[in-house]
């Protein structure tokens, strides 16, 4: 005779169970032990099983508040205004923004030349870019200085695996595809030239910058990062004088800068590395203007010029890699 706590236990769903296989890493001269560490090949067959019934038990054991969740779904969906616009951000002529409609799932990016009151430009639609697919997100948006290519970058599988691609915005033509894995871009004042930093594969960490001129199959490497607990980013100062480079772990910062409008040119240290130190660089008028915790804890403010020759704060040039790929 059953009772009605045996029938429910008989009607909860089983949860599935991972294979343990165990795998040791090294790392900064200690062995960590990882039983789960195959769950990171997306290519096997066996993890996507696994995943799948991960889902499959999830969805058995919700069924029950099914009506509730679409019942929240439906109040949050009737608090949201579907259809709307974003606050438009001026920039070098352009009115940019993004709107949305009710039905579609994700944003549309626009600009406006010269005033609110002109024709709508539709740069970048994500619901086109995601038709046929199952996911979509947007890692970068950056247009030229010239206001003519567009820069983004999208992740279509929800891993933050980003592509770069260029979109000619004077033209009909398809986006260029420029690079896979990438984390951070930059255009130069050119507005041909752009840096990108890409990721090492095994660990997701950006450790490489590239540059890059539209139009050609060359993409320089100009810098890689071999010491696994740093990564790199680029992206320009708010003036847009300067490219920098930022290089930095948990703990400690270094940071490179280039003028905007030398992009085949020397890029200049701010200053090395030193452990448990850290900055980060901007530029208004003829300084640089530089946050540190350098004398303690608590960060402070400090300026110095932008000269090379004067700076003390500053160090030396820095001749970085040359080769391409």
């Amino acid at each position: 005779m059953t009772t009605p706590a045996t029938e429910a236990e008989a009607k909860t769903p089983t949860p599935p169970v991972a294979r343990k296989i165990r795998k040791a890493d090294v790392i900064h001269g200690e062995t960590r032990g990882d039983d789960y560490g195959w769950l990171r090949e997306r290519a096997d067959p066996e993890v996507k099983a696994y995943l799948e019934a991960e889902n499959a038990y999830a969805d058995a054991l919700m069924r029950p508040t099914q009506p509730f969740q679409d019942a929240l779904y439906e109040e949050m969906l009737g608090r949201i205004k579907e259809t709307d616009v974003d606050v438009p951000y001026l920039r070098d002529g352009f009115f940019y923004y993004s709107r949305t409609e009710e039905g579609k799932q994700y944003p549309i990016h626009c600009r406006k030349q010269g005033s609110l009151d002109y024709a709508e430009r539709v740069t970048l639609d994500l619901n086109e870019l995601a038709q046929g697919k199952k996911f979509m997100a947007l890692g970068g948006y950056l247009p030229s200085d010239d206001g003519r290519l567009l820069a983004y970058s999208t992740d279509d599988i929800g891993f933050r695996q980003y592509t770069l691609h260029v979109k000619d915005l004077a033209s009909v033509s398809e986006a260029e595809k420029i690079a896979e894995r990438v984390g951070s871009a930059a255009w130069s004042a050119d507005n041909r030239t752009l840096f990108y930093t890409v990721e090492e594969e095994s660990s997701k960490r950006q450790y490489r910058l590239y540059r890059h001129r539209i139009g050609s199959t060359q993409h320089d490497l100009v810098y890689e990062e071999r010491d696994q607990a740093f990564n790199v980013g680029v992206g320009r100062t708010r003036s847009r004088r300067f490219l920098i480079l930022g290089i930095s772990s948990l703990t400690t910062s270094e940071v490179l800068f280039l003028p905007a409008d030398q992009p085949t040119g020397d890029w200049h240290l701010v200053a090395p590395r030193i452990a448990e130190q850290e900055y980060e660089v901007d530029h208004h008028g003829d300084s640089f203007y530089i946050r540190t915790n350098d004398t303690g804890r608590n960060f402070r403010l400090v300026r110095a010029p932008v000269s090379p020759r004067n700076l003390r704060f500053i160090g030396r040039r820095r001749k970085l890699a040359t080769s391409s790929r």
